[in-house]
C-alpha cells in the first residue's frame, strides 16, 4: 500500500508540475540545472523514480507491460567472414505477429579465446550497408537504389574491421524492420502488437517509434544473455543523431547495457531542450511527430514546463558510464547543450563516487573520457566517423577492462 501510495505521488508530481513530499524530501521541478541530491539512497528511491516516470508519462512513452512471444534462429554462421578476422552470425528475431523476422547481423572476433564484449546499435538503412561484405542478407524494408540493394554505403559509419580488431563484437539491426521511420499511424510495427481490444494507436502516454526501438534492442539483449560468444555484462548500446536519443532511453530503461553511448542526439536525446538552439521542442513534434508520445507535445514553445531537462535523462544511466559526443558544424544538435546535460547529470554519478564532468566544454579533438561520464566534441559535420569509434573503443576499455 505504501509503494502504491508513493507511486501515486511521483505520477502526480510529474504530471502536473508540482512539488510533492515523501518522507523527509521534497520533489519538485529539477528543470535544467544540476542535479543535485542528498545521498545515492534518495537518489534511488526517491528522485530516480520521479524522474523516471516524468520520461515515461510525457516524453517518450510508457513501454507495455506485457510480452509477446519471442523466438531466436541462428540463420548462418560463417568462420572467416572479412578476411578471416571475423565471425559473421545473422539471428532471426520472430516477433508473434509480425509476419517478418527482425533480422540481427553479427560480427565477432575470430580468434577470441572467450567471450567478448559487445557494442550494440541499430542501423539507417540496413544491414547489408554497414560493410560491403555480399554475404549480408539485406534488411526488410530497407531501402532499394536501381533495383539492388547498396551495400557497404554506410560503411564509414561503422568501422566494423576496427572494432572486431579492437576485441569486440558488433551487433546491429535495421530501425525500419521494427518500426518504419515515418507517421504511419502506429500501423506497421510492433505497437499494435500490444493494442487492447478496440484500440487502434497509442494512448497520449504510450510508447512512440523511440520506445519501440528501445524495446527492439532490449530484446536482442535478451538474445546476447544466451549467446555464449558474448559476454552479456559488457554490452554498450550506442546510436547516432534520433538513434543516440533511442541508446540513451534504452540504457535509461534497461540496466544489462553497461555502457550508454550518445552520437549527435540533439533535441530529445542528449541536448537541453531549454535553451532551444538548433532543433527545438516544437520542431521535433511537428516534423517527427511519431518519434514521442503524444503528451510530450504540452512543452512546444514551453520548454520551461518541462518537469526536469534531458540532464535527467542521462542521470537515471548512473552508475552505469554513459558517453555524449557532439560534432562543431552540427549546431542543429546543440553541442554546448549535449554537454551541459552531462555535466549537470555529473552530480548523480559523484553520489556513486564516480568521476564526472566538472570543467568547462572541452575543445574539439580533446576528449573527457577518463571517468563515468565521457564527453567529446569532435571537428566536422553531424555523423558518426572512426574517430567517434575511437574514443567509444578507448571508453568501453577503461571500464570493460580490455586491453
Amino acid at each position: 500500500m505504501k509503494h502504491n501510495l508513493i507511486s501515486t505521488i511521483f505520477a502526480l508530481a510529474c504530471t502536473l508540475g508540482v512539488s510533492a513530499q515523501v518522507g523527509n524530501v521534497t520533489v519538485s521541478q529539477y528543470g535544467s540545472e544540476p542535479l543535485k541530491i542528498g545521498s545515492v539512497e534518495e537518489w534511488e528511491q526517491v528522485h530516480r523514480p520521479v524522474i523516471m516516470n516524468f520520461f515515461e508519462q510525457e516524453v517518450y512513452g510508457l513501454m507495455p507491460d506485457g510480452q509477446v512471444g519471442i523466438t531466436y534462429e541462428v540463420l548462418n554462421e560463417c568462420p572467416n567472414a572479412l578476411g578471416g578476422k571475423a565471425i559473421r552470425k545473422e539471428v532471426a528475431m520472430h516477433i508473434a505477429g509480425l509476419d517478418t523476422p527482425v533480422l540481427i547481423l553479427m560480427y565477432l572476433p575470430a580468434n577470441a579465446k572467450g567471450p567478448v564484449p559487445a557494442f550494440l546499435g541499430m542501423n539507417f538503412k540496413g544491414n547489408h550497408q554497414i560493410n560491403p561484405d555480399p554475404a549480408i542478407t539485406p534488411s526488410p524494408n530497407a531501402p532499394v537504389y536501381k533495383g539492388d540493394p547498396e551495400r557497404g554505403a554506410a560503411s564509414s559509419r561503422w568501422p566494423v574491421e576496427f572494432i572486431v580488431e579492437s576485441g569486440y563484437a558488433v551487433v546491429t539491426l535495421n530501425r525500419d524492420n521494427v518500426d518504419p521511420d515515418f507517421d504511419d499511424g502506429f500501423q506497421n510495427s510492433v505497437h499494435p502488437l500490444f493494442y487492447a481490444e478496440g484500440q487502434t494507436a497509442p494512448k497520449a502516454n504510450e510508447w512512440g517509434t523511440i520506445g519501440a526501438w528501445a524495446w527492439s534492442l532490449s530484446r536482442v539483449m535478451d538474445y546476447l544473455v544466451s549467446d555464449k560468444a558474448i559476454d552479456s555484462n559488457k554490452v554498450a548500446v550506442v546510436g547516432h543523431s534520433r538513434l543516440g536519443k533511442t541508446a540513451l532511453w534504452a540504457g535509461a530503461t534497461d540496466k544489462r547495457f553497461a555502457i550508454a553511448i550518445s552520437n549527435d542526439s540533439g533535441c530529445g536525446g542528449a541536448a537541453l531542450s531549454i535553451r532551444k538552439v538548433g532543433e527545438s521542442v516544437d520542431v521535433i513534434n511537428r516534423s517527427f511527430p511519431h518519434w514521442f508520445c503524444d503528451n510530450y507535445n504540452k512543452y512546444r514553445n514551453n520548454e520551461s514546463a518541462l518537469f526536469v531537462d534531458q540532464q535527467g535523462l542521462i542521470a537515471l544511466i548512473a552508475p552505469r558510464p554513459v558517453y555524449v559526443a557532439s560534432a562543431t558544424l552540427d549546431q542543429w544538435a546543440d553541442p554546448e547543450g549535449e554537454y551541459l546535460s552531462a555535466l549537470y547529470a555529473s552530480p548523480v554519478y559523484e553520489l556513486y563516487g564516480l568521476q564526472g564532468l566538472t570543467t568547462p566544454m572541452p575543445a574539439p579533438e580533446q576528449p573527457m573520457n577518463s571517468g563515468h561520464v565521457g564527453y567529446h566534441l569532435r571537428t566536422g559535420r553531424h555523423d558518426i566517423t572512426l574517430y567517434d569509434w575511437q574514443q567509444y573503443v578507448d571508453f568501453a576499455n577503461r571500464h570493460f577492462g580490455v586491453k
